[in-house]
């Protein structure tokens, strides 16, 4: 099955933003080439841009602090799997306590590196990496992969609170909805949400073999998928078939 999902407001749009990056930089500075520890370090500098809004430290930090208080509210209760209610706040504990120790945005630290600033300077310029622009960070490449690794796990770490929060955060998110399988009518589907409930992220599952493509919209009263299938020039145009898929919204 294939996974789409769709955020209703901004916070959780940054958060998936964010997410997407730090899965992409995991998987690019395992690798051994100098050019996909180019492009790790590129998105380095991606998540340092998407996290430098002012408020997004505290944002999170008062989500977690949220979901802790929602928590703590069910100890004792009957039927509560106390050791498992433990785990979930010892993680949120420590996520918030590594990320209130960050001073200043995430990534501050990076921003003072000289070095490093002078290749996020350019590394947006189509070329503006040569060897003949910046002659010591071709010469990094050369380096053998496990030195360049190091130097790049040694500038996520100051990014890795963020990354743990996000984790912690999303994973709260996306297990507070419960999926079920739905019909869309001729590839259009609509739901109406309830009132008094603010859902926070939508989730879509679809069966590869049906070969369509969901557009999504949605905000606090209705949700709505129209299902695609692109054309041979890749055009998406409406499927208009009836099509049977996962849906899961997450408050």
């Amino acid at each position: 099955m294939v996974l789409y999902e769709y955020p209703f407001n901004e916070g959780i749009r940054t958060m998936l933003r964010l997410e997407h990056l730090f899965d992409r930089l995991g998987q690019l500075v395992e690798r051994d080439t100098a050019v996909d520890h180019h492009f790790a370090l590129a998105t380095i500098f991606e998540i340092m841009d998407v996290a430098s809004r002012a408020d997004l430290k505290s944002d999170l930090l008062k989500e977690l602090e949220r979901h802790r208080s929602q928590l703590q509210g069910f100890r004792g209760r009957p039927g509560v799997a106390e050791d498992a209610l433990e785990a979930v706040v010892g993680r949120i504990d420590h996520a918030f306590d590594q990320l209130n120790q960050v001073q200043g945005k995430a990534g501050q630290v990076l921003a003072n590196n000289d070095w490093l600033m002078s290749i996020r300077s350019r590394i947006s310029i189509p070329g503006g990496t040569c060897e003949f622009d910046l002659p010591a960070y071709y010469a990094w490449q050369q380096h053998p992969a496990p030195r360049r690794r190091a130097d790049l796990q040694g500038w996520m770490v100051s990014l890795t609170p963020l990354a743990e929060a996000l984790q912690v955060l999303l994973g709260l998110l996306r297990d507070s909805g419960t999926a079920q399988r739905v019909l869309a009518v001729a590839g259009q589907y609509q739901q109406s949400l309830p009132q008094g409930r603010t859902y926070q992220l939508m989730r879509v599952r679809v069966d590869p073999a049906l070969g369509v493509v969901p557009e999504i919209t949605g905000h606090r009263l209705m949700v709505s998928v129209r299902f695609m299938r692109p054309d041979p020039e890749g055009r998406l145009r409406h499927a208009g078939a009836d099509t049977t898929f996962e849906l899961t919204l997450c408050a």
